[in-house]
């Protein structure tokens, strides 16, 4: 069991550290590090080459989390190891060895995780997501309320108390991930969609 477990753990970093959003930018001749805010996710897909672009880096990256903890959920028993799996995965894309421990802030490979863990929890928070972030145009603040919401709403569901405070420990990984984000929103600086 442990070496199952071990190879779910390289596997997920590994699979999760593909940089979708880099790889997409590059076959249309666009450095994304150099443009728009140089994160390596799908809102700068967006912003540099539109939402025809983004919506498939988006399912990508979100399956680079879901897939590795569905499978995981129905491998091992243990709730810790679905969350470390998921945890993993954020941390593969967010910290991708293939692009010098750089890579995207998390949201999407988190909304995949959470689709593995619930997928009521997930469409509900997937739905509020797309609400907020028409109505205000600001994907960071928006990407940042709803991390701090799963955990809440698994503990408010009686989900296992490893998925709450996992989901707690992802939730802040992501919203550190948003610093810079957060100061620009402090000035006043953060870029709308």
């Amino acid at each position: 069991m442990w070496l199952t477990l071990s190879l779910f753990i390289i596997s997920a970093y590994f699979i999760s550290a593909v940089p979708f959003a880099l790889l997409v930018s590059r076959v249309k001749g666009v450095d994304l590090r150099q443009v728009g805010s140089g994160n390596i996710g799908a809102t700068n897909v967006y912003r540099a080459l539109g939402i025809k672009y983004a919506i498939p880096v988006f399912l990508l990256d979100a399956l680079k989390g879901g897939v590795p903890v569905y499978l995981s959920m129905h491998t091992f028993s243990n709730p810790w190891v679905h969350i470390l799996i998921g945890f993993i995965c954020i941390a593969g894309h967010s910290l991708s060895c293939f692009v010098s421990f750089k890579g995207g802030k998390g949201v999407a490979t988190g909304l995949g995780v959470l689709c593995a863990l619930s997928p009521s929890i997930f469409a509900f928070i997937a739905v509020l997501a797309f609400l907020l972030i028409y109505k205000t145009r600001y994907v960071a603040p928006t990407s940042i309320f709803c991390s701090a919401l799963a955990p809440i709403l698994f503990y408010i569901f009686s989900y296992p108390s490893a998925y709450v405070y996992g989901l707690a420990v992802i939730a802040a990984f992501i919203i550190i991930r948003h610093r810079s984000n957060i100061s620009r929103l402090i000035k006043g600086e953060e870029n709308r969609i």
